[in-house]
């Protein structure tokens, strides 16, 4: 990656404390950035005109929250504008997200404080935190929401996004997701399939999930899903080109069904492969489907490293 200037040259990393940002910066660095974390927000102009001087530098991953020195959301902002108003510069900006609940249970189970938490308990840390970077979050070029994520699956997200060259471009997530668990924080598009027939209570069917073959064809044979697949094909080889003519990067369609096991996992697979045959990359994630018990190790990892 080192030299090729097609590729972004900066990606600033920030979000709620505990949610995973030492983890992505190494995946980062494994991708070929240079990482660093809690840069003073003063050093950053400065890092931008190295990085303008030197075409050839690798590019740079640099972790900012509310731990940096001279931290604050409205000189952060400041200083993104700046550099995304940069002459020849590309940069985007990452948040990373997590539920409330499991933020609490990350610091309880690792007995870190929290930075705002001080003398009072860690929920409060998490809420007033919450608040103050709320500007951060709606003003990011993308948010990856880490709840539930097992070590593997973030840096898969992660490698996903910024991988082969970190090329400048629209990369797309298509996951599934079950609306028991709420609609994903990072989805740009949310597809409700619970229309479909739910193969849930074809006990045959029920412990099965939309990536088996049986389930497929079930679903398929709904007389309304090819329908709605070719209007939804339709509908984003329209808008797809035109969102990256406007500049978004980034993109997360999410389908969502009762218990995100059936139906929005096929139909997020269905997807993904038209996408595929249109010559872009697709990556797949499926929030709620069972995961098999082997990665509570790999879960319990990104809990210790990402406070």
């Amino acid at each position: 990656m080192t030299g090729n200037r097609d590729t972004l040259d900066l990606v600033l990393v920030t979000g709620m404390s505990g949610a995973g940002r030492s983890t992505a910066l190494a995946v980062l660095e494994d991708l070929g950035f240079e990482a660093v974390d809690n840069l003073p927000l003063t050093f950053l102009a400065r890092l931008a005109q190295s990085i303008r001087e030197d075409r050839h530098a690798a590019p740079i991953a640099i972790g900012v929250d509310i731990r940096s020195r001279d931290f604050g959301v409205g000189t952060l902002q400041v200083e993104i504008d700046k550099l995304k108003n940069a002459d020849g510069l590309r940069i985007t900006t990452v948040f990373l997200d997590c539920d409330d609940d499991e933020l609490l249970r990350r610091f309880t189970e690792t007995r870190r404080r929290h930075p705002l938490a001080a003398d009072r308990p860690v929920a409060d840390g998490i809420r007033l935190e919450r608040r103050a970077i709320a500007p951060l979050a709606e003003r990011a070029d993308m948010m990856v929401d880490t709840t539930g994520l097992t070590v593997w699956e973030f840096k898969q997200r992660m490698t996903s996004l910024f991988g082969g060259g970190a090329a400048v471009g629209a990369a797309i997530t298509v996951m599934s997701f079950s609306y028991r668990r709420g609609v994903p924080r990072e989805a740009d598009m949310v597809l409700d399939v619970r229309f479909l027939k739910n193969p849930h209570y074809d006990p045959a069917l029920r412990d099965l999930t939309g990536l088996d073959p049986a389930v497929g064809e079930a679903i398929a044979a709904d007389p309304d899903c090819a329908g709605f697949l070719q209007d939804l094909q339709t509908l984003l080889a329209r808008v797809l080109p035109r969102q990256e003519t406007e500049g978004k990067s980034y993109l997360t369609i999410a389908f969502g069904c009762t218990g995100g096991k059936h139906r929005s996992v096929y139909m997020a697979e269905r997807l993904a492969l038209w996408l595929t045959d249109q010559g872009r990359a697709a990556y797949r994630f499926h929030r709620d489907m069972p995961k098999p018990d082997a990665g509570k190790a790999n879960r319990d990892g990104l809990e210790k490293d990402s406070a």
